[in-house]
């Protein structure tokens, strides 16, 4: 599919990542250490590619099950399993929880994530990715979930920061060369 065809979608997609790049390089928040902001050329990205844009089937659990993740550092944090999305990816069934802090709070969806690009072409503890709902997820509904758009979680850049790691549970059995490679700095 070329650009036409998905609405401007890699156009768009190369500005969000252009955009991050620069607060990458430039913002006082940035994860990226002070010492190595001078020399940062930018993320390394797979190419965008429209097949990792998927459509999921939401199942949600109206009763959410709390699920303790380690975090980068030894400690745990506590999420609420909120939903499960169920789609196909390379031809094969698969499903992906996702979480929140407070089930009941308006936030993003987090969808923590490992594949069989872990460790080798990104982020050694895995890769996040956000679901923004508008009102509530109810069950059945097809939402998309944009693979291109995982990304490393900020110890990824920096010892000091505390990152929740993907549970057993959503770590998938097949490569998705989607989003963000692993850092380089």
């Amino acid at each position: 599919m070329d650009d036409a065809e998905t609405g401007g979608y890699t156009e768009r997609l190369r500005a969000n990542r252009a955009e991050k790049d620069d607060f990458f390089a430039e913002h006082p928040q940035s994860p990226v250490p002070p010492e190595h902001r001078e020399g940062f050329e930018g993320l390394n990205y797979f190419p965008p590619d429209p097949e990792y844009r998927v459509a999921a089937t939401v199942e949600v659990h109206d009763d959410p099950e709390p699920v303790e993740m380690a975090t980068s550092d030894g400690r745990t944090v506590r999420y609420e399993r909120v939903a499960t999305f169920a789609f196909e990816l390379d031809g094969e069934p698969v499903r992906l929880h996702g979480y929140r802090r407070d089930a009941g709070a308006d936030e993003p969806v987090f969808v923590p994530f490992r594949d069989k690009t872990t460790g080798q072409e990104t982020y050694a503890d895995g890769r996040y990715m956000e679901l923004e709902v508008d009102g509530d997820l109810e069950d059945g509904t097809e939402v998309t979930l944009d693979f291109n758009l995982a990304y490393s979680p900020f110890c990824a850049y920096s010892e000091t920061f505390s990152c929740p790691l993907p549970p057993e549970e959503n770590w998938l059995g097949t490569t998705v060369e989607a989003g963000e490679r692993a850092p380089d700095l």
